[in-house]
């Protein structure tokens, strides 16, 4: 499992099995977001089997599924609330982490500068400067 760490209480990962539930509950997470549509790809877990692995676990599932080049503000505010009202650490998962650190990002606008959602996505090995610029997040240019 590849997760990679965005803040002390967030973290994103490509897709998750069933089977890792037990390490992430090991590694303290107590929230899991799927950000992947059911059937993206062949031999995909449906996130119903994650949400029984979690909840055998004691792990919250939300699900905000999200079609790959497809993130909206809706979704983006469903991440937001999801992330305000789940127990944290959370990880969230879709197929490589890009789209759930996409959500993140837009998620934070108001709440952290820019400058540092760009600092804290460039370490974990995600550029969002076009998904901000996007969202006319301050990073000059046209919104």
């Amino acid at each position: 499992m590849d997760t990679r760490s965005i803040t002390d209480d967030f973290a994103v990962s490509p897709q998750i099995t069933a089977e890792d539930i037990p390490e992430l509950a090991r590694h303290g997470f107590r929230s899991v977001i799927c950000n992947r549509p059911d059937g993206e790809d062949p031999g995909q877990p449906d996130f119903d089997q994650i949400a029984l692995a979690a909840r055998d676990a004691g792990i919250e599932t939300c699900w905000i599924p999200v079609a790959s080049g497809v993130v909206t503000g809706e979704a983006a505010r469903q991440f937001r609330e999801a992330l305000s009202d789940m127990p944290g650490p959370v990880l969230a998962y879709c197929r490589s982490g890009t789209r759930c650190t996409m959500l993140w990002s837009l998620a934070q606008i108001g709440r952290m500068e820019t400058d540092r959602i760009l600092e804290v996505t460039g370490k974990a090995g995600y550029d969002m400067s076009g998904i901000l610029r996007q969202a006319g997040a301050g990073l000059g240019g046209p919104a």
